[in-house]
């Protein structure tokens, strides 16, 4: 048995799953504090099951602490900034076109050393080792902690990024350094962004990592703890507490996995819509995972490169507000964490879109008798419109003007009750209310690598294996069972502008989660 755990901005889901299949669900309110409120939804997940903690095998948990913690810009550490890069790069400095909030509350000083590699990971310059052990010892002295190092190209070649470490360790022994290399992709000022936020996050991941576990040990359950990360897999907790960033845009993800498990193996291609509290998320499966973005994406301000969903978030939910005044407003503003309080059909004063919908008959929740008064028309035009805002973006996230399936999870799903544009057909799968426990429960491990290589120098083949050895290697660094890690995605993109004929690599592999006493949960989801 093990227990997915999907914790929203309205509601926090838990399911246990058996295998494959789901045995209880729950769908409690988010707490403020978040930790009780994963407490009640586990305890009452065991109670519907009739199971007891030492039945629990695992707990897989998709948290948005990390990635609030970094838009509010509450509890950041501050951060010391490495940069690999001299005599190159000296005019663009780390953070340059950050919000000056948040670098007010990260900023603790930027050192630009010698050295750096070509695209192919030929040396530019050495490193500057005694700029570096310069620059340890001062960090040393102002007493700060958190260390991000990046260099040029380090996807291309880490050595200097990992020697630089050594030498900060020996001089600083306390510190907690992060590394460019194993987060972002290609493109320096993304990289040692992700790199900085990051180290700037440590804190708060050693927090929230350890109140998961406390409220797993409070509960006497004894199983390990993962947490789901943002290309829709698993990754152990302690791997979390390393690279917090990698929980980014979790909760999607896990939405869309879980609406590929629901929906089985034949569904591989399709258009998601999580419709929850407070916002609906719309993106895409390709091959039964969430296609990722393509482009740099902007996190609390700050252009990142590592691997993040394509999702486009609206403001649409169940808790969404509904105004005449000009016209008919639905969201953005949201009741949110107060829906069962506030929404008409549960006694409150505020028109929601959970309201139309009873109205229109479409969702059965609440008690119908309160919204039976409200005029048709208008119930019918705020239900147009909750339609229209669904439909666009369903258009704005598809690649082709061709017909997809869309599958409708979360807990509003029962907003939409007609006929989508674009959509070849709609499905509700069973359980699609907790589609984003589901897809947390089962998610399995993965592991990525993106670099340059010359394949007149290597040969395709060996270049295509060191970066599958590479991504394999992080993989089962994540927690997957080095026996069932297979290719899921590789692309080969030659870099026509560059000498030489140098191809930029994306390798992916996926793996099952592997368990104590070498035993690991399989999936057959995958095909």
């Amino acid at each position: 048995m093990r227990i997915g755990v999907d914790v929203g901005g309205t509601n926090t889901d838990a399911v246990m799953m058996d295998g494959t299949d789901v045995v209880a669900t729950v769908k409690t309110a988010t707490t403020r504090d978040v930790g009780s409120g994963i407490v009640q939804a586990i305890e009452r997940t065991l109670a519907q099951a009739g199971s007891g903690p030492t039945d629990v095998r695992a707990v897989m948990i998709g948290t948005t602490q990390l990635t609030n913690a970094l838009v509010e810009r509450s509890r950041l550490a501050r951060v010391a900034i490495i940069r690999i890069c001299l005599p190159s790069n000296a005019d663009l400095r780390p953070m340059l076109d950050w919000p000056a909030g948040l670098v007010g509350a990260v900023d603790g000083a930027t050192y630009l050393v010698a050295g750096g590699y070509e695209f192919d990971g030929a040396e530019i310059a050495p490193l500057g080792e005694a700029e570096v052990v310069s620059a340890a010892r001062d960090i040393r002295r102002r007493g700060i902690r958190n260390v991000a190092v990046s260099c040029i190209f380090s996807p291309a070649n880490d050595s200097m990024e990992k020697r630089a470490a050594q030498i900060l360790l020996s001089e600083h022994p306390e510190a907690n350094i992060t590394l460019s290399s194993e987060l972002g992709r290609l493109g320096m000022i993304e990289r040692e962004n992700a790199a900085i936020m990051n180290a700037a996050l440590a804190q708060v991941s050693n927090q929230v990592v350890t109140a998961f576990k406390d409220a797993l040990v409070a509960m006497r359950i004894q199983a390990p703890c993962f947490l789901s990360q943002n290309d829709g897999t698993l990754m152990s907790a302690e791997y979390a507490q390393r690279y917090p960033v990698l929980t980014f845009a979790s909760g999607p993800t896990n939405s869309m996995r879980g609406a590929a498990f629901l929906c089985g193996s034949d569904i591989r291609e399709a258009i998601v819509v999580d419709i929850g509290g407070t916002t609906t998320d719309v993106g895409a499966l390709t091959n039964g995972y969430p296609r990722e973005s393509s482009a740099p994406v902007n996190i609390g301000g700050v252009r990142t490169n590592f691997r993040m969903p394509d999702v486009l978030s609206i403001g649409l939910g169940g808790g969404s507000t509904v105004a005449f005044d000009d016209g008919c407003q639905v969201g953005p503003n949201s009741v949110g964490l107060e829906l069962a309080h506030k929404a008409m059909v549960f006694g409150g004063g505020v028109l929601t879109a959970t309201d139309i919908a009873v109205a229109a008959g479409s969702a059965r929740i609440g008690d119908a008798a309160l919204v039976a008064d409200l005029p048709a028309n208008l119930v019918s035009q705020a239900h147009d419109r909750i339609n229209h805002m669904v439909d666009s973006a369903i258009d704005r996230m598809k690649m082709s003007a061709d017909p997809l399936p869309v599958v409708l999870v979360g807990g509003g799903s029962d907003l939409i009750s007609r006929t989508l544009q674009g959509a070849s057909d709609i499905h509700v799968p069973k359980h699609a209310e907790v589609a984003n426990a589901i897809g947390a429960a089962m998610a399995q491990v993965s592991g990525e690598v993106d670099g340059v290589f010359r394949y007149d120098a290597l040969g395709r083949k060996e270049a295509i294996e060191r970066a599958e050895t590479k991504a394999r290697r992080r993989a089962i660094a994540a927690g997957a069972d080095p026996d069932s890690i297979r290719l899921v995605d590789r692309d080969e993109i030659p870099l026509a502008y560059l000498a030489g004929g140098p191809v930029r690599v994306r390798v992916k592999v996926v793996g099952d989660l592997l368990m104590g006493d070498d035993q690991c949960i399989t999936t057959k989801t995958e095909g």
